[in-house]
């Protein structure tokens, strides 16, 4: 490889071997630089690498070129630590999302950037980035396609909020590795406070609506091959509503983990469920409700104790009965999921006046989580005898009776 300096060595020109063209090089600011001169002259490709060349060190000088290590420097990074330190105590799911996150919006924008360039302002760049960005089917599935594959589509609130979470967790990564002094404040402006919005629940009525659809289908399935699926997705919804146990819990419960008890408090038999979520290991107590579901997936599989109660969540079917019945959307457009049936247990549990702290417990939730979504949208949380107080007005004859003498 043919090769020549200049500037006392911190300019190299060189030609690599079945090139015609020379290139140039330098370290400046903390990193290798190359460029092409795309010529074939030797003079003229000198004369283009020294202009190449000062204007870069003029911009080194001026603070435009900043040194360090890059943002994707730091996610790679951040990649290798977080499923090791983590392992255990979060969801192999919820590690993935960070990791599709990252490749798919976080990297794309923020890669190239040293950390140092990453501002609050950089930051709400990306924000505006991300609103007016065109999803494609392809490349993000949740896009709802409007017949020629894309649909121009902003991200919700929760799923920015999402991604900045992430990017400030390789931003805090980098910190502790000393390639960042702090990390900038990446607090939304302007729309701090955001609209609570309740989570889709069933009903009483549109609750009972749906099991008595489960049951009809159960006893009467469309196909004989598919009665075995209808029957279990019918206990399924049933032990799920009275439980309160998340659909990923109930993907992992086994049959040794469930035991049926006469509860002396209640004088009722109901279940108790030893639960491995996303928050360890807790447990359950359900009404009593959930017992006989329980007692027929027993009856129907003759299980031996280590198998799953439940193969799947028969999604497919459950949204068939929804569609069916008009319960897939509530009056507010939120789309109702297994985890509805969740979201069901914990407002009837309030409805009937049970304690807030104890079905947080229950549930492995916070009372704070239960008060934001639950129980604020339920009208049995508001006290009309304490808002509907009325002084009481002296009487009459009492107003007309003058005060008795001083003295």
């Amino acid at each position: 490889m043919e090769q020549h300096t200049l500037f006392g060595g911190r300019l190299h020109i060189y030609k690599r071997d079945g090139s015609r063209n020379w290139q140039c090089s330098t370290y400046l600011a903390g990193k290798n630089r190359r460029c092409s001169t795309r010529e074939e002259s030797l003079s003229r490709a000198k004369d283009i690498a020294e202009d190449w060349y000062l204007e870069l060190r003029g911009k080194a000088r001026a603070g435009e070129i900043k040194s360090g290590k890059t943002f994707k420097f730091a996610a790679e990074q951040f990649l290798r630590e977080y499923p090791v330190i983590t392992q255990g105590e979060r969801n192999k799911q919820y590690v993935d999302g960070h990791e599709r996150r990252l490749r798919l919006h976080l990297l794309p924008f923020f890669g190239l950037m040293v950390l140092s360039e990453i501002t609050a302002g950089t930051v709400q760049e990306y924000r505006i980035a991300r609103a007016g960005r065109l999803l494609t089917k392809r490349s993000h599935p949740e896009a709802e396609a409007d017949g020629t594959g894309s649909v121009l589509k902003p991200p919700s609130r929760s799923t920015l909020h999402q991604e900045v979470v992430v990017l400030r967790q390789v931003l805090k990564t980098a910190q502790r590795h000393r390639w960042l002094d702090t990390v900038p404040d990446l607090t939304p402006p302007y729309k701090t406070s955001g609209k609570v919005t309740h989570r889709a629940w069933f009903s009483p009525e549109e609750y009972r609506q749906l099991y008595a659809a489960t049951r009809r289908r159960a006893q009467r399935p469309l196909k004989a091959r598919w009665k075995w699926a209808c029957e279990q997705l019918h206990d399924y919804v049933l032990f799920m509503a009275n439980t309160g146990i998340r659909p990923d819990e109930a993907a992992r419960l086994e049959y040794r983990d469930v035991a049926v008890v006469d509860d002396e408090a209640t004088e009722e038999t109901i279940l108790v469920i030893e639960v491995r979520g996303k928050r360890g290991v807790g447990f359950c107590k359900s009404t009593s409700g959930a017992v006989r579901p329980f007692t027929r997936l027993k009856e129907r599989n003759n299980p031996v104790p280590t198998d799953r109660l439940f193969l799947s969540s028969h999604r497919e079917l459950f949204n068939a009965i929804l569609d069916e019945q008009g319960l897939k959307f509530d009056r507010d457009g939120n789309r109702r999921t297994a985890y509805s049936l969740r979201h069901t247990y914990i407002c009837l549990r309030l409805m009937e006046g049970a304690d807030i702290y104890q079905i947080a417990k229950n549930c492995r939730t916070s009372v704070e989580m239960i008060e934001k979504y639950y129980a604020v949208h339920l009208k049995t949380s508001i006290d009309a005898a304490a808002i509907n107080v009325r002084r009481q007005k002296p009487s009459r004859r009492r107003r007309e009776t003058p005060p008795p003498p001083r003295g």
